[in-house]
């Protein structure tokens, strides 16, 4: 687990990478912003293979910006590119709100739960 963000300042964003029945699943805990996007990037596995499924869960992330918004959306290009895929899972209500203003969820798959973006 990634504890302290690129500025030094401890758990302003962590990350714990698994992986669930071949699916790389990232939990996010904290904000993701301009000072925490390095932890998102580091966690999120490399597409150097093909067809790769990631699950990124926001069941505990507090806070959301453009800078995460533009890592989801650069990833989720990059492995459809290579036939894989990105889902967003469990979002809090502020984080989902403003996928749906910048229109995230028309382009990434957000799913209610972690359970359901696992098996979709």
């Amino acid at each position: 687990m990634t504890d302290v963000d690129p500025t030094g300042r401890p758990g302003r964003l962590s990350a714990t990478p698994t992986v669930i029945d071949g699916i790389h699943v990232i939990t996010l805990v904290g904000e993701i912003d301009r000072d925490t996007a390095q932890v998102l990037r580091q966690a999120l596995p490399r597409p150097d293979a093909p067809r790769l499924r990631v699950v990124v869960d926001l069941e505990h992330v507090t806070f959301l910006d453009s800078t995460g918004i533009n890592i989801f959306i650069s990833t989720h290009n990059t492995l459809a590119e290579e036939g894989g895929w990105l889902r967003l899972a469990a979002p809090t209500a502020s984080v989902l709100r403003v996928l749906q203003i910048v229109g995230i969820d028309t382009v990434i798959d957000c799913c209610p739960t972690l359970h359901q973006a696992l098996t979709t």
